[in-house]
């Protein structure tokens, strides 16, 4: 029994952990000192300094320097003299020769209108004009006829005057004769009937030939009133004929049509907008402020980026600017005359011309976004990201 207790001490000790062993202290490092403290201070403020100078560098390049050779503005479309295609006739839709967003020809025929009502008033017209030109004809005929007897009047009034001229110089010798008692009383009476009656048929025929005369002018008055007549018988024919034209209507330019509103049998009226067409010739019009404005002049290169297209970069020129702001032409204009007045910078269209449209673009539509930048001055070589 006094044996087993020093075992089980033995064997305590031999299963205790053992301590670790013990290392000397270290002593701090001292703090570096002299050009290397100097050189480790300074780094961080010349890096820091450095950043702060050229951040804003950078941003004025980015933002402020291209203000002095160019002029940007993204409130731009894409624009056509689009021209409508609108009846001038009331008539129902015969034929539409066109589909959907269909490309046209100039001169083509897009819609066709019922003929028939206007074919009648043309053959009515044309009914007309000869009537009105067969009366005309009428009234030139009889005063054709009217010159013969005025020359039979003319020719009755000198055969008056022979007569006369006979019968008084008859009875002027019957008067000698008769105060020298050579021959009746009676012979000389009846020469002075003779005259008498010969200077009353002058007279009668001197009437008629002033009548035939007076009866030209009613009839060149009848005439003027015919030709009248004609005439208008000849324009309401031309009208018919043109109102006839116009059932056929044409497309003035070639294009595309857009915004279609006509179907076959429909009943249009005069002014009624059935299609529009869109040009191929495209433009771009972009409103710039009126301060960006000051050095902008027609001719001057344009690049055109299309939203459609964000890769693409197009070329252009200013082609005009328009001589007043988009808000002076509006529906509503402001009136700055009365109330409050707030200042509100203004915007003035500019056309840009494209210089050469690639084929596969010849689609763009009217009013599609666009972002433009005029070059008011060659910028230095080292601004190429200005291009």
């Amino acid at each position: 029994m006094t044996l087993a207790a020093p075992l089980a001490g033995e064997a305590r000790l031999e299963t205790s952990p053992m301590p670790p062993p013990m290392l000397p202290p270290t002593k701090p490092s001292a703090p570096p000192s002299g050009p290397a403290l100097t050189r480790r201070r300074i780094a961080p403020l010349a890096i820091g300094s450095a950043l702060a100078m050229l951040v804003p560098t950078v941003v004025f390049a980015w933002f402020y320097l291209p203000g002095f050779y160019a002029m940007e503005t993204d409130d731009a479309q894409i624009d056509a003299h689009v021209f409508s295609i609108a009846s001038k006739i009331p008539a129902y839709v015969a034929a539409v020769n066109f589909d959907d967003n269909g490309r046209v020809q100039a001169g083509s025929v897009l819609i066709g209108l019922d003929p028939r009502s206007f074919e009648v008033a043309v053959s009515g017209a044309t009914a007309d004009l000869a009537n009105a030109e067969a009366n005309a004809a009428n009234i030139e005929a009889q005063i054709a006829e009217q010159q013969s007897v005025i020359a039979q009047a003319d020719a009755a009034i000198v055969s008056d005057q022979a007569a006369v001229k006979f019968a008084k110089d008859d009875y002027d010798r019957f008067e000698k004769m008769t105060a020298g008692h050579i021959t009746s009383v009676q012979d000389a009476q009846r020469a002075q009937t003779i005259l008498q009656q010969q200077t009353a048929q002058l007279q009668r025929d001197r009437a008629a030939q002033g009548a035939t005369r007076a009866h030209v002018a009613v009839l060149e008055t009848g005439l003027r009133q015919a030709q009248a007549v004609t005439d208008r018988a000849r324009a309401v024919l031309a009208q018919a004929r043109l109102d006839l034209s116009y059932t056929k209507i044409y497309a003035a330019s070639a294009g595309t049509v857009a915004g279609r509103k006509v179907e076959v049998g429909d009943y249009v009226q005069p002014g009624q907008v059935l299609v529009s067409v869109v040009p191929d010739a495209l433009y771009v019009t972009a409103n710039y402020k009126e301060s960006q404005l000051t050095d902008v002049k027609p001719g001057q290169r344009v690049t055109i980026r299309i939203d459609a297209f964000p890769s693409l970069r197009l070329t252009g020129h200013v082609d005009s600017l328009q001589r007043g702001t988009g808000s002076h032409f509006a529906l509503l204009p402001p009136e700055n005359a009365t109330g409050n007045f707030v200042k509100v910078v203004q915007r003035v269209p500019v056309k840009i011309v494209l210089d050469d449209l690639p084929e596969r673009l010849r689609g763009l539509a009217p009013g599609m976004s666009v972002e433009t930048r005029i070059d008011i001055a060659d910028p230095p070589s080292w601004l190429s990201f200005l291009d």
